[in-house]
């Protein structure tokens, strides 16, 4: 007896592991320093918004890939679920 959906557990672990790595990719920081020019400025700013958007996309990827992980438990077919019987209504 199966007891999950290989095909949505696969696709879920594949979600946690792109997250983990986006993860371990946006682990460096933008850093400032002081005397720093306007277009450095600039610069370091833009930097810090890819970070953190990296960082939530990573969120998200590990997220959606968990409740799919969940999902794949209760996505299991029943032994009937190709029959269905149709109920007469009592007259």
């Amino acid at each position: 007896m199966v007891l999950v959906d290989k095909k949505i557990l696969a696709g879920g672990i594949a979600m946690i592991v792109a997250g983990i790595i986006v993860t371990i990719g946006s682990i460096d920081q933008p850093i400032g320093q002081s005397g720093m020019s306007e277009e450095e400025i600039i610069d370091l700013m833009i930097a810090e918004d890819q970070n953190q958007a990296y960082q939530m996309l990573s969120g998200i990827l590990i997220g959606v890939g968990f409740l799919l992980v969940l999902i794949s438990f209760g996505a299991r077919r029943k032994k009937d679920s190709a029959k269905r019987k149709e109920k007469k209504p009592a007259e």
